[in-house]
């Protein structure tokens, strides 16, 4: 199905509201059918509108990509506004940094930057409707409260519902929503109790909601064929027999530019149907220019790691004690290197856009995870004042931090522009996995010593990765206060780096979907050479100070022995002897996204070698508050799903600079019938409520790797897993 927005359909709705002593605008595109009840409805702030039989229509201010944000940010509204959640309707804001602030999906930070902010918004808006009842009841407010949609005078029982006072609330001065009480979380009726997201049933029934759905009356639809190799210009481009494809209308080269997050050089198909866009591109006869990235390939960076691994390391970034001083008198000595490769998003929804540039404004219609900086690349690359450009925020169907950055949403407005009509811009699935901004791929080079009581008391990880200068490729750094450091006398983090043309970005949990896994993996390395239960020699390392550092760098050591005591539990850690010959149990913990995750995998490895996962058990603490039970749980088993298949399948090799990778064939997803069970239990802690989105990743690789050692001897230092060398 498809979005419709026609002439006839496309309503323009404005309204008016004092906030703060401030004029607030609130604008939005309402379908016919839901025209009549706008028109009659009030909005008390940005976000709150009621309609006159009591219908609450709440503005969803932040890119939804799955997360579940679209029904958790209205909640935490409607549970201090205290309406009845059935009553409530939600839309999704457009673009609107003026009205909401940032509007962004991105590090697991929607809770923590709107906790306090949204619950103050139906807070106020509260407020406005009992001051509306007392005024015309010629009371005190203090001798109101509210229920359910309601406003009740406490002594007579007189009652008025929100619908009848939302128009008294023009004159009401909106009080400062620092002074407003909020609720006591004993009082809560909406946060902390499940709630289905709130396009569940369109979802299923296949009703529009996506970018992909978008349609607009004469809209044409484009392809945008670029080099394989990053940032290589168009050399020569015969576009005849693209042009006498039936259907196509233009075609063109696009110069583009050098930022490989901008728009890049390319030819533009645009045609009647994305069929014959695509059809006309299949026949395009283009050559590329020479690019220096085309010299650069995994093989090589492998071989440059090694190199520069065995040499002086670039940089250190920590150092406590003397590593290596101490190092020559442990009783075990244990060296190792890990790597992971460079992986793909591959969002099922690959990347599109809908733009419609006319009498010099555009209008976008985009699954951004970042409109806003998506509008102002569009100005910039355009000429255009950021005023005249309006970015619709769609549904993302998949994001996992590819939709932080705008290249599709740019080349749709060039094209759009050129082509003289609304036209869609839609990638192929191998666009997608092509011209990603990939995770980056990492190289750990481990040296450690644990004493005859099997304490580690050296610790040395020379990290190669990609950069140049003093700036390390994006998403490819690691903090000098990644764990263990702070936890040992001896501890010593070196960095080198190798230059890189493949453009990378943050992917969910962006660093510790990495690091993690050779970290943990290593400390079950270490926890082996002492001969220790991997779990309690993880307590053991974690220590007895409840806390480690300070600020923004502080480590909370007391949280995180906390879910591994709830993962060994809920585990039957100490009962893993029990299991088969071919099946072991293995355990990993990791602090990201201000959330502390421990998980334990069971796996079975067959004498073939092929693995199955058995069981995940996740125990997580993100503070005080579960704002949707429901979301929350999908975040996390949904999280290390993912992880499952970053570990067992996923890798992008760069061959001449390119992509070998195309298309799930080759870049395969974990399948429904591989799906493990996963029991999630939170933790819950007297902190304030932080994300889900991200950091029950990083920890599922090694738990599972470390299942596999468990289960076969054999270690797991190179993802993805290769299944070959696990056969007996």
């Amino acid at each position: 199905m498809t979005m419709q927005l026609t002439g006839a359909s496309r309503r323009d709705f404005l309204r008016a509201s004092v906030v703060s002593g401030s004029l607030v605008l609130a604008f939005r595109i309402a379908p016919k059918a839901e025209a009549a009840e706008a028109a009659g409805s009030q909005a008390l702030n940005a976000y709150v509108r009621i309609a006159p039989s009591g219908v609450v229509t709440i503005m969803a201010k932040n890119p939804e990509i799955g997360q579940g944000v679209k029904t958790s940010l209205p909640m935490m509204i409607a549970e201090e506004l205290d309406v009845a959640w059935e009553n409530v309707r939600i839309e999704q804001a457009d673009n609107d940094p003026k009205l909401y602030s940032r509007q962004f999906a991105g590090g697991s930070t929607a809770t923590p930057l709107n906790w306090t902010d949204l619950r103050r918004v139906g807070a106020v808006a509260r407020a406005m409707l009992v001051n509306a009842a007392a005024t015309a009841w010629n009371c005190p407010s203090g001798e109101c409260k509210t229920d359910s949609g309601h406003v009740i005078h406490v002594s007579t029982g007189r009652k008025a519902t929100y619908g009848s006072l939302a128009g008294q609330c023009a004159g009401i001065a909106a009080p400062d929503p620092k002074t407003v009480p909020l609720k006591n979380p004993k009082d809560y009726k909406i946060i902390g109790k499940p709630k289905p997201q709130y396009d569940t049933k369109k979802i299923v029934t296949g009703q529009p909601l996506f970018g992909i759905d978008v349609r607009l009356p004469g809209m044409l639809y484009a392809t945008y064929e670029k080099a394989p190799v990053y940032g290589a210009k168009v050399a020569s481009a015969d576009v005849d027999a693209a042009r006498a494809v039936k259907g196509v209308k233009k075609v063109f080269v696009v110069d583009g530019g050098a930022d490989l997050a901008g728009l890049l050089p390319g030819v533009a198909v645009v045609a009647d149907s994305w069929w014959q866009a695509r059809k006309g591109r299949n026949v395009l006869k283009t050559k590329w220019a020479d690019h220096p990235t085309a010299k650069q390939s995994s093989a090589l960076f492998d071989e440059t790691a090694k190199t520069l691994a065995a040499a002086p390391a670039q940089k250190t970034l920590r150092k406590d004690g003397d590593p290596d001083a101490t190092m020559a008198g442990a009783a075990k000595k244990v060296e190792a290197a890990y790597f992971y490769p460079f992986l793909a998003h591959a969002p099922l929804e690959p990347q599109n856009t809908t733009a419609w540039f006319k009498d010099g404004k555009l209008e976008i219609w985009a699954p951004s995870q970042n409109p806003e900086p998506g509008r102002q690349l569009v100005a910039k690359t355009l000429g255009m004042k950021p005023d005249d450009i309006v970015v619709h925020m769609t549904r993302c169907g998949g994001g996992f931090g590819r939709r932080l950055s705008n290249d599709y949403m740019v080349e749709a407005a060039w094209i759009a522009r050129e082509a003289g009509a609304p036209v869609k811009l839609l990638w192929t699935r191998e666009d997608d996995i092509h011209h990603d901004f990939y995770r980056p791929a990492g190289y750990h080079f481990f040296s450690g010593g644990v004493d005859a009581k099997g304490n580690v008391v050296a610790w040395k990880d020379h990290f190669v990765t990609f950069g140049e200068g003093e700036r390390t490729a994006s998403s490819a750094n690691i903090a000098p206060t990644e764990f263990p450091s702070r936890f040992l006398a001896n501890f010593q983090l070196d960095q080198s780096m190798m230059p890189l043309g493949v453009p990378t970005g943050p992917m969910r949990a962006p660093g510790s979907n990495g690091i993690a896994f050779a970290i943990q993996s290593y400390i079950d390395e270490l926890a082996h050479a002492a001969g220790a239960d991997p779990l309690a020699f993880r307590k053991q390392l974690l220590g007895d100070k409840p806390m480690v550092g300070e600020g923004q760098g502080a480590y909370n050591a007391g949280r995180m022995q906390g879910v591994l005591a709830a993962v060994e539990k809920m585990s039957n850690w100490k009962d893993r002897a029990r299991l088969p010959a071919g099946t072991g149990m293995g355990v990993a913990f990791h602090f990201s996204h201000a959330g502390y995750f421990a998980e334990v995998v069971q796996a079975t490895v067959a004498k073939s070698g092929a693995v199955k996962v058995d069981k995940v058990w996740v125990a997580a603490d993100v503070g005080r508050q579960i704002v949707n039970p429901m979301g929350a749980y999908n975040q996390v088993q949904g999280g290390a799903i993912e992880g499952l298949s970053h570990a067992l399948y996923q890798k992008v090799t760069i061959v001449d600079g390119a992509a070998k990778q195309s298309n799930f064939g080759d870049y395969p997803l974990l399948r429904m019938a591989a799906a493990p069970p996963v029991e999630v239990q939170f933790v819950i802690t007297d902190h304030d409520p932080t994300g889900l989105g991200e950091p029950a990743l990083p920890p599922v690789l090694p738990a599972l790797t470390n299942a596999i050692f468990a289960a076969t001897g054999k270690r797991i230092r190179s993802l993805p897993i290769d299944t070959s060398q696990l056969k007996t």
